[in-house]
């Protein structure tokens, strides 16, 4: 069974636009997964649909979760691409770890991507990531405390921060949500 997007115009411009930010040619794309240059190419242009087992492995090529290929909800044809309803978001991740996220971009085609972040109360990323990107986060609500190399910040609501290529975690020890809207570049997700 082929899987389609309920969008099916965006999921070959997110695979596409996350390739690119990967720096993964079609051609290694192509030979990671097994398939000709022309499939990947008409994956990417919406001619052909992949099937969950190759999505799976699309989204292990390029490190990226598989729910980011799902959850598209059907939007006004006047505004796709251009406004997500708050009841539209796109949910990104598992939140097995307390964090909920959700895409407020509109797709993933643009050179960064703003994702609505909810840390619940006892949340924490234990181990320190690096990612080649910036990332500015804002806290729209709550209090988070951010690890960017060995400093540590503890922000409130109305807090903003950057990372550059940095190692950085975070950790929600508060009893409240933490909410913060937070803009990553190139996408990541």
């Amino acid at each position: 069974m082929a899987y389609r997007s309920q969008n099916s115009n965006s999921l070959g411009a997110d695979v596409r636009s996350i390739r690119k930010s990967r720096g993964i040619t079609l051609i290694d794309m192509s030979e990671n997964l097994g398939r000709s240059v022309g499939w990947m190419s008409q994956v990417e242009r919406d001619i052909s649909a992949p099937s969950i087992n190759e999505l799976r492995e699309i989204s292990n090529i390029l490190n990226v979760p598989l729910s980011i290929f799902f959850g598209q909800a059907e939007t006004d044809a006047a505004e796709a691409g251009r406004v997500v309803r708050k009841d539209t978001r796109r949910k990104i991740g598992t939140g097995s770890n307390g964090l909920i996220e959700e895409l407020l971009s509109p797709d993933l085609t643009d050179d960064f991507e703003v994702i609505h972040s909810v840390f619940q109360p006892g949340a924490v990323l234990k181990e320190f990531i690096t990612r080649p990107t910036q990332e500015v986060g804002y806290i729209i609500s709550g209090r988070l405390t951010v690890w960017i190399g060995d400093q540590k910040f503890d922000l409130n609501a109305g807090d903003s921060f950057r990372v550059r290529e940095e190692p950085h975690k975070w950790a929600n020890p508060h009893l409240e949500k933490a909410v913060v809207i937070w803009v990553i570049a190139p996408p990541v997700y």
